[in-house]
């Protein structure tokens, strides 16, 4: 309940950076649900924004409460982009990816003028890596591409029955103590022909929104 307090928080406190006009990324997860979630209420009182959503369940849910959404395949650009993350480091690397999405996700941050990061006090680690790592995987020959993986000390599981919007499969890998060097494991694994993407975002959270269990919330520039 209070990790829960502590999303909302966050949520709330990202809303003061949307503002009438803009063109805003919707992230995919559990805290990404709560922004949504506030984000319809201050559309009904009056917000003007358009969006584009991460995840089929994030585009559902905005469709639902009213959130004009713009055709991802037109737009070049947008504004702001919200969305969660299974751990953020000192320098506002993060992993990401426990919602399924972690494709679209990097995609539509990458394309943002700015990514604001919502979390829990329990996300932010000194070294990245204690969480899964999941990896969207080209479901042709993906046994051997996991095996690949593995035989470079990569080693993970197949997320059980699940596909991902781009009709892929995820691998979360675990790794056996946090990382030194994340960005070099993240270009380690894109090596494999197979791999699509890792959870893995650097160099696109410009501020992290980090909710307290307390209900406060601060923002880390």
């Amino acid at each position: 309940m209070s990790r829960d307090k502590a999303k909302d928080a966050a949520s709330k406190k990202a809303l003061e950076f949307v503002q009438d006009g803009m063109h805003v990324g919707l992230g995919t997860g559990s805290t990404a649900t709560h922004f949504i979630e506030h984000l319809i209420e201050k559309c009904q009182n009056g917000l003007k924004i358009q969006a584009v959503a991460t995840s089929s369940v994030s585009e559902k849910m905005a469709q639902e409460g009213g959130i004009p959404l713009l055709d991802i395949n037109v737009i070049t650009a947008l504004d702001l982009t919200v969305d969660g993350a299974d751990e953020v480091d000192a320098q506002k690397r993060l992993i990401k990816g426990a919602g399924g999405a972690l494709v679209r996700e990097k995609i539509i941050a990458n394309m943002s003028k700015e990514m604001i990061v919502i979390a829990d006090e329990s996300k932010l680690v000194e070294k990245l890596g204690k969480a899964l790592l999941p990896v969207e995987i080209v479901p042709f020959c993906a046994e051997a591409t996991r095996k690949q993986l593995a035989d470079l000390g990569f080693k993970g599981q197949w997320r059980k029955d699940y596909v991902t919007d781009n009709h892929n499969w995820i691998l979360d890998i675990a790794f056996p103590s946090p990382l030194d060097d994340p960005e070099k494991v993240h270009l380690e694994i894109l090596q494999n022909p197979g791999v699509v993407q890792t959870g893995f975002f650097f160099h696109l959270a410009k501020r992290v929104v980090v909710g307290n269990s307390d209900g406060s919330a601060r923002v880390i520039n």
